[in-house]
């Protein structure tokens, strides 16, 4: 590892913010100086993408500093001064309280290493088991440790990782397949993104160790088109990877033979859910099919398939490096090791989190993401995206794990938290999730495709001040029979956020209905004006003064 170094944050929210012409400018104050031109590096996201552009800086014998919101102007003072000279400007390090209650292992590399340089994520370990996993632990070896750490899919539906790797290695085929999804569609949440732009072969890695245990010889990346930055990282290194002998025909000498493609998704919310991935990779519509059977038994083209989301695989790496048991120590008995989250909305610090299970929302909201960012109190949070529901304060002290969550009426999701003050409207919030789903909804059975359009009308009446009181009642109807009959994920947890600002808030609900008002004033067609007139005092004017 190279003793000074100047990073700059080169993920898809930092090159957002202005951090190529942050990048340009150190690269060109450095050439000036005639200092070392490559002790300059891309990195991938850190997780402060409030702070975007984010530059880290080192100089020799100095220690890591990291500065935030950066202008070219800033930087060019950062080489001169800090870099060359040794002496931190005074704007450093805001950032530090969102990492001492983190514990970093699906984004341990993010932010540490160039996403775009295998020699740097061999530096950093990356790769270093591969050899003695397909040699000599086996496949059978590498699904006992998966059990030990108790690691379960971080997709959103929880299923523990090594049941399904059982399952298809279990099953006798001569074709089996892997697939990695990276076809993450809720709103606010980037944390597959992100690593797949900051630590691709994390995720490599990951597929490969997968592959090996339920004996497939080919794995898929699904990513959805609209990541290009994260489809070009995982690109090169799959092709890094390749050259490496890592892939391919007899990896590094061992009978297993395995390599990885990219298919690209159009974005679809529902091609989330496995049998509709599935689909579109054959070149059909994307659209979900009845389970079972299951698609350890019958997946990619009839064969046996195993899809585990981005996150899961980035921490197959980890488990395997340091032991299941150790993975399995961290977090609750139950939901074990640490969950990746991104923190959105009116929080201070907002960004990607990654927190041991049984971290409570408290911490979470005011310790790592500095509490509201206005004035306005802080008044709940949604977790699981539009599948989820809303966690309010009289719950902030509730450890964080997939049993509590569900108790709550959410779920874990993939990790969206967006993060609401007592300036929002649950309406308005409930009337945006439902509206994004009706609009995702693949359309192919009619409690989905009817029931989240129905939903969607009913709230638009109740924000426009035209419902009734028995309009809840039709509400929560709609919602309990789209929950029952839908035929995959979407349609059956679309109706959560409906129903839980129901629950949570009836009071705003009848506000809305009977009262006709917003609390929050985001109800366009509730909000009332009111204009005052004084009375002009004449004494106080001048005699021949304009009125």
């Amino acid at each position: 590892m190279q003793e000074e170094w100047i990073k700059v944050c080169m993920s898809s929210g930092g090159v957002a913010a202005g951090s190529e012409d942050v990048m340009a400018a150190v690269e060109d104050e450095l050439a000036q100086r005639s200092l070392a031109v490559k002790a300059l590096r891309k990195m991938g996201c850190i997780g402060c993408c409030h702070a975007d552009p984010v530059v880290e800086v080192k100089p020799k014998g100095g220690k890591p500093t990291i500065y935030e919101r950066v202008t070219p102007e800033q930087a060019r003072e950062i080489v001169a001064q800090h870099f060359q000279g040794g002496q931190a400007l005074e704007s450093s390090t805001p950032t530090d309280e969102m990492f001492p209650h983190q514990v970093r292992i699906a984004l341990r590399n993010c932010g540490i290493v160039d996403p775009e340089c295998i020699d740097d994520y061999i530096a950093h370990d990356g790769y270093s088991g591969l050899r003695h996993l397909l040699a000599d632990a086996g496949p059978a070896g590498v699904i006992e440790e998966m059990r030990l750490s108790g690691l379960r899919g971080r997709g959103g539906a929880g299923f523990p990782t090594w049941v399904k790797w059982n399952f298809a290695n279990k099953k006798q085929a001569d074709v089996k397949y892997m697939i990695c999804n990276g076809d993450e569609g809720d709103p606010g949440a980037y944390m597959d993104r992100s690593i797949m732009e900051s630590d691709p072969h994390g995720v490599v890695e990951g597929m490969i160790l997968a592959g090996f245990a339920v004996g497939a010889r080919q794995g898929y990346f699904y990513i959805r088109a609209e990541y290009p930055l994260a489809i070009e990282r995982v690109q090169k290194a799959i092709d890094a990877a390749r050259s490496y002998g890592f892939l391919g025909e007899r990896i590094l000498g061992t009978e297993f033979s395995y390599d990885l493609e990219i298919r690209l998704g159009a974005g679809a919310f529902v091609c989330g859910e496995e049998t509709a991935l599935i689909a579109s990779i054959e070149g059909k519509r994307g659209t979900p099919r009845p389970r079972p059977p299951y698609p350890t038994d019958c997946g990619l083209w009839g064969h046996p398939t195993v899809i585990n989301n981005v996150e899961t695989l980035s921490n197959v790496t980890a488990i395997l490096q340091r032991g299941g048991a150790w993975y399995g120590s961290i977090g609750t008995p139950e939901s074990t090791g640490t969950k990746v989250f991104a923190l959105t909305g009116k929080v201070k610090n907002s960004g990607l989190i990654e927190i041991p299970m049984g971290t409570t929302l408290r911490e979470i909201v005011f310790d790592i993401g500095g509490g509201p960012i206005s004035a306005k109190p802080f008044m709940a949070v949604q977790t699981g995206g539009p599948s989820g529901g809303l966690i309010t304060k009289e719950h902030l002290d509730t450890p964080l794990t997939y049993e509590n969550l569900q108790k709550l009426g959410s779920i874990m999701g993939s990790g969206g938290m967006i993060v609401i003050d007592e300036g929002d409207c649950v309406v308005d919030l409930a009337k945006f999730y439902i509206g994004f789903c009706a609009e995702e909804s693949c359309g192919k059975c009619a409690p989905c495709r009817v029931g989240g359009k129905r939903m969607q009308e009913i709230l638009e009446a109740i924000s426009e001040g035209r419902a009734q009181m028995s309009d809840l009642d039709k509400l929560k109807k709609l919602a309990h029979a789209m929950q029952k009959a839908s035929l995959c994920g979407l349609g059956q947890t679309a109706p959560n956020p409906v129903l839980s600002t129901i629950r949570q808030y009836a009071e705003e609900y009848r506000q809305h209905i009977e009262d006709r008002t917003c609390r929050a004033r985001r109800c366009v067609a509730l909000v009332k004006y009111q204009m005052e007139l004084k009375k002009q005092k004449a004494a106080a004017a001048p005699a021949g003064a304009a009125s």
